[in-house]
């Protein structure tokens, strides 16, 4: 298993720079995140995408992944049809990118039935936000299987897809190879348990989230540096060897330092050697 970091997890840098401090942290890779602003975008092309891939070689990183936080704005399940057709936009174009990268997973949340955290999120019956996720992405599988990159749907806090029972059976629903999971393994501690997920998921799975969890604490502020929460390590790594996962391991933590917020970078890096 590789070491990748999410770019979210730098203060606002330059991308080169954010791959050099990753670089000399010990990462192997770095997770892309395409944002409304800055240097991924909607309006990117293939040109801006080769440029980063020649920067990323320049410095010596894998770039690991394509993730974006539209989908919190543009849900696939949303009541507003025109809602809906840019969540679709948006997941064929992170394919589109994520060919000209050389990488072949993007991270999609398969949309929304309701958020505790975020206010003002319209709230969608469960059994009309499941047909319309199942319709969406199997549409976007198709795209998925012309770039041979695959939509990665990732378990999130949008009350949907809670069980891996559920999840398992919903991706084999699809009925595509490019469609698979995007695990995050801190995003399941307050429910449930990493080690389980990751073994009825087996081989759906294609990449892994790290990020830890105090569940006493039990919200959003819960979460925290990886070793300073609930997860249990060594039961996870236990279970990704079991399924014979081989692939890399992106942190996906927020800098909490205002003095010296790249400390987190290192601290990171260090705390998943121990992990692994």
């Amino acid at each position: 298993m590789k070491k990748s970091i999410s770019y979210w997890s730098f203060p606002k840098m330059e991308l080169r720079d954010c791959m050099v401090q990753a670089k000399e942290a010990g990462f192997e890779a770095i997770e892309l995140v395409l944002s409304e602003e800055g240097e991924i975008t909607l309006k990117s092309t293939k040109k801006d995408m080769e440029e980063i891939l020649k920067v990323s070689k320049e410095v010596g990183i894998e770039i690991s992944g394509l993730a974006t936080d539209l989908f919190w704005e543009y849900s696939l399940t949303s009541n507003n049809q025109e809602i809906q057709k840019k969540a679709k936009e948006i997941i064929k174009k992170m394919l589109e990118l994520a060919f000209y990268l050389h990488v072949d997973v993007i991270l999609v949340v398969p949309g929304i039935v309701g958020v505790s955290f975020k206010e003002d999120t319209e709230v969608v019956p469960y059994d009309v936000a499941y047909k319309r996720a199942f319709e969406a992405l199997r549409e976007c599988a198709k795209v998925a299987e012309r770039y041979r990159v695959t939509i990665g749907i990732e378990n999130v806090w949008n009350k949907f897809l809670l069980s891996p029972l559920e999840m398992r059976d919903f991706v084999d629903k699809i009925g595509s190879r490019y469609v698979g999971c995007y695990f995050d393994v801190g995003n399941v501690l307050l429910t449930g348990y990493p080690e389980q997920w990751i073994r009825i998921l087996g081989e759906r799975i294609k990449r892994v989230h790290l990020k830890d969890f105090k569940i006493s604490i039990g919200n959003i502020n819960g979460f925290c540096n990886l070793l300073e929460g609930d997860a249990n390590w060594k039961e996870v790594i236990k279970a990704l060897k079991e399924i014979k996962y081989d692939s890399y391991l992106t942190a996906e933590i927020v800098p909490p330092y205002r003095q010296y917020p790249q400390a987190l970078i290192y601290n990171i890096s260090k705390n998943m050697d121990f992990i692994l």
